[in-house]
């Protein structure tokens, strides 16, 4: 049970890790001065990584629950 809980706190700490990096990337992109066009470009491909992170803290969250339960 104790991997299970080092798995999730590893996992929910890199998702949290991934979103403070879609943050950071969507600052700089707004403060580009791009066109409307190229920054919503830029944006829309950055959501797959925002979900991504998003999932991976979950699941994460969910494997330090589980861990913690047993």
């Amino acid at each position: 049970m104790i991997l299970l809980q080092i798995a999730g706190a590893i996992l929910t700490v890199s998702g949290l890790f991934g979103l403070g990096f879609c943050i950071l990337r969507g600052f700089r992109i707004r403060r580009a001065g791009l066109s409307p066009e190229e920054a919503r470009s830029q944006l829309q491909k950055l959501i797959a990584v925002n979900l991504g992170s998003m999932a991976l803290a979950t699941f994460g969250l969910i494997l330090l629950f589980v861990g913690l339960s047993f």
